[in-house]
């Protein structure tokens, strides 16, 4: 067997000039072109009230943001596994044309980051209804299976067996367990700041 001799590597005498590398990082939105498109569209709103008329519509570009910046929130570790994702970003553009006009551009020249709060809220409260549905589905599964009245037909045609093909799973169980752990939490927070802020309590019957 042919053996291949090792290169020899040279270093040069001649010092090597470095060169920086320059990032040039592009935002996926203009901030200082959204700030302007909203200052425009808060003039012409207030021509419009001065008018009586209704207000008028946004720019695309507004509009196109508001998709980009809900699009991306929604790909972030804590959203993106969640199935009704794009009902998550439905929401967040709802808000955001419910909420545009309350941006000011004295107090802030972040558009980007006004709109990004109002969506990750948004999201919060999609993921708080999401919960609330299916504890509600698994609740009825479970009272169903305590009572003997989820039956589906037996392989062998025999007639009717109990279903228990979603109160099975373990996860199923801890999801119950861990809604309700939630709900006596909140509940809880709920009562220590109504204390706090002073305000009277509820009268019971």
């Amino acid at each position: 067997m042919q053996r291949i001799p090792a290169l020899i590597l040279e270093t040069s005498p001649v010092p090597l000039e470095v060169v920086p590398l320059t990032r040039t990082s592009t935002h996926y939105v203009d901030n200082q072109r959204l700030y302007k498109e909203l200052v425009a569209y808060r003039k012409a709103c207030a021509k419009a009230k001065a008018k009586k008329r209704d207000r008028p519509r946004m720019s695309e570009y507004v509009g196109e943001c508001l998709l980009k910046i809900a699009t991306h929130l929604s790909y972030k570790p804590n959203f993106v596994n969640y199935t009704f994702r794009d009902d998550m970003i439905s929401d967040g553009i709802e808000n955001c044309l419910v909420y545009v006009h309350n941006f000011n551009p004295a107090k802030s020249k972040n558009p980007f980051g006004y709109f990004t709060q109002i969506i990750f809220y948004a999201f919060i409260r999609r993921i708080q209804r999401e919960k609330k549905h299916t504890y509600i589905k698994y609740k009825l599964m479970e009272k169903q299976h305590i009572d003997g009245t989820n039956y589906e037909h037996a392989p062998d045609g025999s007639g009717m067996a109990p279903d228990n093909t979603m109160l099975s799973f373990d996860n199923v169980q801890d999801f119950i367990s861990r809604y309700d752990d939630y709900s006596i939490r909140r509940r809880e927070r709920r009562r220590v700041t109504k204390k706090k802020n002073g305000e009277p309590k509820e009268l019971s019957l």
